[in-house]
């Protein structure tokens, strides 16, 4: 009763889009009679969702697809309704509705994650000169700009666009016409289905076709690395969301007080996106799970049971992707607090030791060395300008000192990152130039988004015409 109630609510319609692009592949191929072909046409636009979506299981059938063959049979006769399932089997047809169903859920996500790339870029442009200290194993790291931290996090989504459209490209395979495994002897035309349905072309071996689960798995796989990206970056919105960091300001309507404390802010919205998230990626690692050591071949394991996990965590990643989406729009990031973290801890200081390299010709290890001791005499109360030269003197051997003002130069956080203008640096310049790069790539996959989906979007309409024309 449950599986045929997630059937029902998951599958009725590619399982009808089944039919009938099967029906019209069937009399064009003469392979059914016009005349049962268009009595098929009727009893099928006879089987409606209004119909279908009351019934609960009784046991007098076996499934949705038995249910269903039931009502053509009641409104055709059940030797014109037997006729529809020439040349095909359960197996094929249920890998087949299962593509159909996931690959409009993996579009979805291309597209979720492609609105988060261009906030991403918006918030981007207008951070170029934000600093922002970089951290490394939790403690203050290097300065950088906050568009710098965000282009990272672009470039993995672009990465992740690739490996989604290839889950999505060698999804986008029909498998009707492998039957059980083995085909059929009919002259079907299986190209005709697979352009029927809007499929690329039809698959390959046809055993493989019924065996092989790893349509869903690359997509699993896929998002298994898209939600392990989004979870680090909750992690950090999180913790730049706490008062002690204060980097963060998330809009009211994404955050919720507390009953009891009047002062509290706290960060729903990142919290919930972060569970979402975390739950998606247990229903990714569970499809996995679900198909190790099971046969190759026909199983109930790749069946009722697996998809709907299936489902849960498309809909989790959609989710996380849209509430993480809005998050990022509507935050406000305190440029002034930035800044100042940006310039604490001595988080320049590799720099002052690239200076000693270049100026005054000692090995980095030595002038690693040097600052490490500069450091240490400063926090103990020195003078940053007398600290050096004392430790210079006493781990190289050689007195350098620098006046003040130098020294504050070498250790401006606005010079730390301008002097990073190398490819994929955080200098404002370079920023601009990954930008524009980013802007080229995000307008290229939205053209091939929007042309996907409006292709998975049309065909039914085109299926439908095409019967009406028989």
């Amino acid at each position: 009763a449950e599986n045929f109630a997630d059937s029902r609510r998951l599958f009725f319609q590619p399982l009808m889009d089944i039919h009938r692009a099967h029906l019209l592949m069937l009399v064009r191929q003469d392979i059914l009679p016009r005349a049962e072909g268009l009595a098929l046409r009727d009893a099928l636009a006879a089987i409606t969702p209004e119909r279908v979506d009351p019934v609960l299981f009784d046991g007098s059938f076996e499934d949705l697809f038995c249910y269903l063959e039931s009502l053509l049979a009641e409104e055709c006769g059940a030797a014109t309704a037997g006729r529809l399932h020439t040349a095909r089997s359960r197996n094929d047809i249920d890998v087949t509705l299962y593509r159909l169903r996931w690959r409009e859920e993996l579009a979805a996500i291309l597209a979720a994650a492609l609105e988060l790339r261009r906030v991403l870029i918006e918030i981007s442009e207008r951070e170029v000169e934000t600093l922002f200290p970089v951290y490394t194993h939790t403690q203050p790291a290097q300065p950088s700009t906050l568009a710098h931290y965000f282009l990272g996090i672009v470039e993995h989504l672009e990465r992740d666009q690739r490996r989604l459209r290839s889950a999505l490209e060698n999804m986008n395979r029909s498998p009707l016409g492998s039957c059980a495994a083995t085909g059929t002897g009919f002259p079907i035309d299986r190209r005709l289905t697979a352009r029927l349905l809007a499929f690329d072309g039809p698959t390959g071996n046809t055993y493989s076709s019924i065996a092989a689960a790893d349509y869903l798995l690359e997509a699993a796989s896929a998002l298994m690395v898209l939600l392990n990206l989004l979870g680090r970056l909750l992690q950090d919105l999180l913790l730049w969301s706490m008062r002690e960091f204060g980097f963060v300001h998330i809009a009211d309507g994404l955050v919720q007080p507390s009953s009891i404390m009047p002062q509290k802010r706290n960060p729903v919205a990142v919290e919930h996106s972060r569970a979402l998230a975390s739950r998606a990626l247990g229903r990714a690692s569970a499809c996995f799970q679900m198909l190790h050591n099971t046969p190759y071949g026909d199983i109930v394991d790749v069946e009722d049971d697996l998809q709907p996990v299936a489902e849960t965590m498309f809909a989790d990643c959609r989710r996380t992707l849209a509430v993480l989406s809005e998050v990022l729009a509507t935050a406000c990031f305190d440029r002034e607090a930035l800044a100042a973290k940006a310039a604490a801890h001595w988080i320049t200081v590799t720099e002052l030791a690239d200076h000693l390299v270049r100026a005054h010709g000692l090995g980095f290890t030595q002038a690693h060395a040097v600052v490490r001791e500069t450091i240490e005499r400063a926090d103990r109360g020195e003078e940053p300008a007398e600290a050096l030269a004392d430790a210079s003197r006493e781990r190289a051997g050689a007195e350098i000192r620098l006046k003040r003002e130098e020294l504050e130069e070498i250790l401006c956080p606005r010079r730390f990152v301008a002097l990073r203008d190398l490819e994929g640096g955080p200098a404002p310049k370079e920023s601009r130039r990954a930008l524009e790069a980013a802007r080229r790539t995000f307008e290229s996959d939205r053209g091939w988004i929007e042309q996907t989906r409006t292709r998975f979007a049309g065909f039914r309409s085109e299926l439908h015409r095409q019967l009406e024309e028989l």
